[in-house]
């Protein structure tokens, strides 16, 4: 296996919250309606990881946010599920694993992705 990709992204959640008061269409227009139903800190963290997906497949235009969901499953890691323009892109750069850490402190959420073929 290879790195093909590494993205890392920091967010505010005050600023974050903020976002969400501003332009309420953006929680619909970003999160899955599975995503929606968390609260803003780890609306925050989930923010960060599809903007470090993205910088990890090289931050294309064109990729809808609806196409990756960040998916937590009691006592196991956060992972992607991808599909569309998302998973379309990762295949083109033949990503088989993605690595994905997430962490809110602070007034803080941030993520790290590692894409490998």
């Amino acid at each position: 296996m290879a790195v093909v990709g590494l993205g890392i992204d920091v967010v505010a959640i005050e600023r974050f919250e903020d976002a969400l008061e501003r332009s309420p269409g953006f929680l619909e227009r970003v999160f899955t309606p599975a995503e929606r139903a968390l609260g803003h800190h780890s609306l925050a963290a989930r923010w960060a990881a599809k903007e470090a997906l993205a910088k990890a497949l090289g931050a294309p235009g064109g990729l809808s946010w609806q196409d990756c969901e960040v998916a937590r499953e009691d006592g196991r890691p956060p992972r992607f599920s991808l599909t569309g323009t998302v998973a379309a892109r990762a295949a083109e750069l033949g990503i088989v694993t993605l690595h994905l850490s997430l962490t809110h402190d602070a007034g803080i959420a941030s993520a790290v992705v590692v894409a490998e073929s």
